[in-house]
């Protein structure tokens, strides 16, 4: 790949030689201070981990060129690109001594664009205040093991393989994560650890024309026009629309809203795919370049495909600037039609941009002196994140970054809860109006919060601050003529799509015609955005039944999408909703009484559920499959309506509730639909399936109840590979145990 802006550097690779044994010393001691004791507080089985030898090898890090940005930076920063690569021949050997366990690396190669930024620049000496490094995008990382297969059978790490372990290496490189080295002591560091976009990018997703026709012949079974869908990339969020079938002028109407930290730099990257029942057919792609959408503020245009011989592709692309003050608000909430409706979804009007800091004199949780092992989970409206768990301390240092877009700042909240993770309860709670932030100064909050229902002098110390997306066009002369920059891909066009092409089938969501944001799935383990759509009963995903097919297939997507649609207004919750409570357990013991009525039942009275459970990294997800059930009870003299009803635990909201379809009159119903949750492998392995197979009987009908439950802890079970299971069904869910 060619360059043309970029300088070689030979100069800097003699010094980084120099410098080779000295960067050593130093990453020997990031490995034994930082990363050993990180490793043995994550997981009680870890304790006894330590790193035997390290030797990064004596082959240095190479720069093979160098960019500097001169136009559109800030006057007080310098901005470096360096394209780095490492192929070392390392010895790197680790073991954790209660399981007898040794492993090691071999050998690490790593490639990718490091970005450096040297700021503040000050008049005084050093003259740079300080220095931060994080790749734009994921580096290429390669890793070779030994004893890889000891590793992961050791508990607590048996969810893991090596594919999952460079995802989350990978992704701690990327931004928003980033590496800061103060250089002067109290510099605002403070400014540098509260990182405020440079912009927010709408991107409205319209529609194509004159697309390839990539009509497919399976021996002549499935004939038909391209039903295309666009891949959206900015950074590491990822859009996916809707399919539409059979149409070479699809409209697709999609809004998406995505964060831009850095440009020049960052590029909008799409690719459009035909899908097919095999394998998804490219039909084009474009990039264009940031700098020039944030000059125009408003670009509305037809823009031709690469890579294709035709097809062209209609964007209205918005750059909306962060302003620290309400005067625009109204303006901006009537532009979005925020003044009228109720909900709490939709296109933004202000960004909340939060500093998590720490917390202070938090309740020792349920056991008295014990310390609990704090997280925060913070949300607003339907949109919620999680801070990562600090171990044995209530007095936790968290210093991480969130953000979440806000439909209306004068209605909607923030709210904060601290909860120990160990034993599952609260340690405190608060909530705070954002109109509270209109009013204060620059819209920005820097304080201690007082927690309810915590100890008496528990707080939270966070920097919280609104900012307006406003978008301000900006006056030009009259024959001033504009076109976007389209970027030339300078990569083959098979380099590019193996780069972030899903193959997986995605079926569209129902009905949904209007323009309502995605959110961004961000490829760090680090934030889980937990919304989800609720779907009707029969929205479910038409997935291939072929599971072995499905699942490889799975496997095979590298990226993580995000369903292109949430619903506009979740709904209340029904009067029915959920009725496996207490009342509905004792009304199953009670109807197993009269089944058995003196004679015994088989090993499972209640018959039994065949699910696949396994989690896919790549795209951030627990996927459940409801395959069938097997000897139900006979909810009435007809037989059973039943259906299946599933809760990732804790979260019982109406949201995360997902259903199957209804099989009407059967004691064996084959269902084969497939179900996600939103959900990072760290933190699924904290979580519970809650599966409920219940009858359905008419609306508000006396025959609606409780056919049996199974309570699936995710903690140690191998989720990466995934496994198909019959379980038994039990009375309230506990002691399920595998039938097959």
């Amino acid at each position: 790949v060619h360059f043309p802006d970029t300088e070689r550097a030979e100069w800097l690779n003699k010094t980084v030689k120099q410098m080779w044994p000295f960067i050593c010393q130093f990453i020997e001691k990031l490995f034994r201070e930082t990363i050993e004791p990180a490793v043995r507080g994550a997981n009680n089985h870890l304790s006894t981990f330590s790193f035997t030898k390290i030797d990064i090898g004596h082959q240095p890090l190479r720069i093979n060129g160098v960019k500097v940005y001169t136009e559109n930076v800030d006057k007080r920063q310098i901005i470096l690109d360096l394209q780095i690569s490492f192929v070392g021949n390392c010895e790197i050997d680790l073991e954790i001594k209660r399981y007898f366990c040794r492993a090691g690396v071999k050998s690490i190669q790593i490639h990718g664009t490091m970005r450096v930024i040297l700021e503040p620049l000050i008049g005084d000496m050093p003259l740079i205040g300080a220095l931060s490094l994080f790749f734009l995008r994921k580096p290429l990382l390669e890793i070779n093991w030994t004893g890889l297969t000891n590793l992961l059978d050791v508990p607590g790490l048996n969810g893991l393989s090596d594919t999952i372990i460079l995802d989350i290496i990978s992704n701690y490189l990327v931004l928003p994560n980033r590496i800061t080295v103060p250089l002067v002591s109290e510099v605002q560091i403070a400014q540098l650890r509260f990182p405020i976009p440079k912009g927010v990018l709408r991107i409205h997703f319209i529609e194509a024309q004159d697309l390839e026709g990539k009509d497919t012949y399976l021996k002549g079974i499935v004939k038909g026009k391209s039903d295309p869908y666009g891949i959206i990339r900015v950074g590491n969020q990822i859009f996916q629309s809707k399919v539409i079938k059979e149409n070479l002028n699809p409209k697709w109407n999609e809004v998406y809203e995505a964060l831009v930290y850095e440009h020049p730099g960052q590029e909008l990257e799409i690719e459009l795919f035909d899908e097919d029942p095999d394998k998804d057919d490219f039909l084009g792609s474009l990039m264009i370049d940031l700098i020039e959408v944030e000059k125009e503020r408003l670009l509305d245009e037809w823009f031709t495909l690469d890579e294709v011989s035709k097809g062209k592709l209609h964007l209205k692309l918005e750059w909306l600037t962060l302003m620290p003050t309400a005067e625009n608000l109204d303006k901006v909430l009537t532009s979005i039609r925020a003044d009228k409706d109720q909900a709490n979804d939709g296109l933004s009007s202000a960004l909340l941009i939060l500093y998590l800091d720490s917390a202070r004199n938090l309740p020792s949780g349920k056991k008295i002196n014990s310390n609990p092992n704090p997280l925060v989970l913070l949300s607003v409206g339907h949109k919620a994140q999680e801070s990562k768990i600090r171990y044995k301390t209530n007095e936790p240092v968290w210093e991480e970054n969130f953000t979440f877009f806000v439909h209306n700042p004068k209605r909607q909240d923030l709210e904060v809860e601290v909860r120990d993770e160990q034993h599952q309860c609260s340690l405190g709670n608060f909530k705070l109006p954002l109109s509270q932030l209109l009013e204060s100064e620059d819209l920005t909050m820097h304080q201690r919060f007082h927690l309810s229902n915590s100890g008496p002098n528990s707080t939270i110390n966070m920097k919280i601050a609104l900012r307006v997306l406003s978008l301000e066009k900006q006056a030009r002369s009259p024959d001033h003529q504009h076109s976007a920059q389209v970027k030339r891909p300078s990569l083959s066009k098979d380099a590019r799509k193996s780069s972030f092409k899903p193959q997986v089938p995605v079926s569209p969501p129902p009905d949904s015609n209007k323009p309502v944001p995605a959110s961004p799935v961000t490829d760090t383990d680090k934030k889980t955005d937990t919304v989800e759509k609720s779907q009707p009963p029969n929205a479910s995903p038409q997935w291939p039944t072929d599971l072995s097919r499905s699942s490889s297939s799975l496997h095979a997507s590298n990226f993580s999408y995000s369903p292109s649609h949430l619903s506009v207004k979740e709904p209340t919750p029904s009067i029915a909703s959920d009725i496996s409570l207490p009342i509905a357990t004792q009304e199953l013991r009670q109807r197993l009484r009269q089944l058995e009525n003196g004679t015994t039942l088989g090993q499972s009275p209640l018959g039994q559920i065949q699910l696949t459970i396994r989690h896919s990294s790549q795209r951030n997800k627990l996927i459940v499959v409801v395959h069938s059930c097997r000897n139900l009870i006979a909810f009435s003299e007809e037989g059973s309506d039943p259906y299946v009803r599933m809760y990732l635990l804790p979260d019982k909201r109406r949201s995360g509730r997902r259903k199957t379809h209804v099989s009407k009159k059967t004691l064996n119903p084959v269902f084969d639909q497939i179900f996600d949750f939103s959900v990072s492998l760290p933190e699924v392995q904290r979580r519970t399936l809650d599966v409920a197979v219940k009858n359905s009987g008419g609306f508000l009908s006396k025959d609606k109840g409780l056919l049996g439950k199974l309570l699936i802890p995710l903690a140690s079970e191998e989720l990466a590979k995934g496994w198909t299971q019959w379980y038994d069904l039990t009375e309230d869910g506990t002691r399920p145990h595998g039938a097959s």
